[in-house]
C-alpha cells in the first residue's frame, strides 16, 4: 500500500495531472485532447500521462492511431485511507490533549 500511496501522492503533486484528472472526470478523452489545454510538447505531456498510469489513476488504449485515456478514481481509496488513518490519530490526540487541559487547573 505504501509504494502505492507514494505513486499516488507523486501524481498528484503536480498541476498539469490534476488537471488531467479533472479532464477526465468529465469522461474519456484522447491524450491530444487531453493535452491541448497545456503549454508543453507531447512527449512532456506524456510523461504526466505515464505517471498517472503507474499511480494507477489513468489506463490507455489505442484505438487505431488515437491513444484513448480513462480515469480510475478508485485508485484514490489508498490516500482517502490513509486520510482517515491520519484523522482518527489526530483526533485522538487532540481530544486527550482537550481532556488534559480540561482537568488541568488554571490558577487565577
Amino acid at each position: 500500500m505504501a509504494n502505492n500511496l507514494d505513486h499516488v501522492f507523486t501524481a498528484l503533486s503536480d498541476p498539469t495531472r490534476r488537471a488531467v484528472i479533472a479532464q477526465l472526470g468529465q469522461g474519456e478523452a484522447p491524450i491530444k485532447a487531453l493535452a491541448g489545454p497545456h503549454d508543453m510538447a507531447l512527449p512532456s505531456f506524456l510523461k504526466h500521462i505515464r505517471q498517472l498510469e503507474r499511480a494507477g489513476l489513468v489506463t490507455s488504449r489505442k484505438i487505431g492511431r488515437t491513444r484513448i485515456c480513462t480515469l480510475h478514481p478508485e485508485a484514490l481509496d489508498t490516500v482517502d485511507d490513509w486520510l482517515a488513518a491520519q484523522r482518527r490519530i489526530w483526533t485522538g490526540r487532540l481530544d486527550r490533549l482537550e481532556t488534559y487541559l480540561d482537568q488541568t487547573e488554571v490558577p487565577e
